[in-house]
């Protein structure tokens, strides 16, 4: 675990109040027709997201979760050429990684739980061997430098925040519809009606807020980990291939956080003192 590891788990501390606020209302229903404890509901979701970090789980449910899928048959060989390279060269293969592939048009690629490691469907069409390594290389520090376990504990606790803003967004819809259609003619009705649709607004407001919030930090302390990930897959031998990826994404027009150019600058500063090495030997 390195430092970026340690600051991604500021969007975390910002969430969890507002996941706390989220079982209030999630617990409430459940009380009236279970008489569960608020407590056991909060445990219960904490210990279901626990179970997201065991790799087959992981495999089943978080890929679906994402929308990921098997690689297809051609795109099957040239990643597995790929991932093969980069985890014998690092001796990894005990550490039970997975690849899976999203269908996008964009080049990029991700790492998300403690073992998974997805790319588009772009990215392992259009990339050459030696960069689609160093994309690899660089998801894989991701997961060696335990950047994404502080990741899916955000995601895991933002889901019912995110849940409930699209809730109270709907349900205030819903309340001034029906205040407008049947509640004319009767002031009474007329205020219930915007009172219900103002409570509404509120808890969107406060749930949306949330998400926005923990989105912007999770952005701003992505760089850390970005930067973080590229300086191992420099020191492990693979800084020159992963710029090779990246000046795709700069000749495309597709963006990355932070920019490729940026990262690119970077990679080639710390490369010029590791000019030579192999990638398995580092010599």
């Amino acid at each position: 675990m390195d430092g970026a590891a340690l600051i991604a788990l500021v969007p975390v501390l910002v969430v969890i109040p507002v996941w706390l606020l989220a079982m209030v209302v999630l617990w409430w229903p459940l009380s009236l027709v279970a008489g569960v404890s608020y407590a056991q509901v909060a445990l219960g979701y904490l210990l279901l997201g626990v179970v997201l970090f065991v790799p087959f789980v992981q495999r089943r449910l978080l890929t679906k979760m994402i929308g990921a899928r098997k690689p297809t048959a051609s795109e099957a060989p040239r990643l597995q050429k790929a991932f093969d390279e980069v985890t014998q060269a690092w001796h990894l293969r005990r550490h039970n990684f997975a690849v899976g592939v999203v269908d996008d048009d964009d080049l990029n690629a991700f790492a998300c739980g403690g073992h998974l490691v997805v790319v588009t469907s772009y990215a392992a069409r259009a990339l050459e061997h030696d960069e689609l390594c160093g994309v690899l290389a660089h998801e894989i520090c991701h997961h060696l430098g335990s950047h994404t376990i502080a990741l899916t504990i955000n995601q895991w606790l933002i889901m019912p925040v995110v849940m409930l803003a699209r809730v109270g967004s709907f349900l205030r819809n819903v309340s001034i519809a029906a205040t407008d259609n049947f509640a004319r003619g009767n002031d009474y009705a007329r205020v219930a009606g915007r009172f219900v649709s103002t409570f509404f607004a509120a808890m969107a407001w406060v749930f949306g807020s949330g998400f926005a919030g923990a989105r912007y930090l999770t952005n701003r302390v992505g760089r850390s980990a970005e930067f973080s990930a590229d300086r191992r897959v420099v020191a492990m031998g693979y800084g020159r291939q992963l710029a090779a990826a990246l000046r795709h994404t700069t000749d495309s027009g597709s963006s990355t956080h932070p920019p490729a150019r940026t990262r690119i600058a970077r990679i080639e500063a710390v490369l010029r003192p590791h000019r030579g090495r192999h990638p398995s030997t580092g010599l």
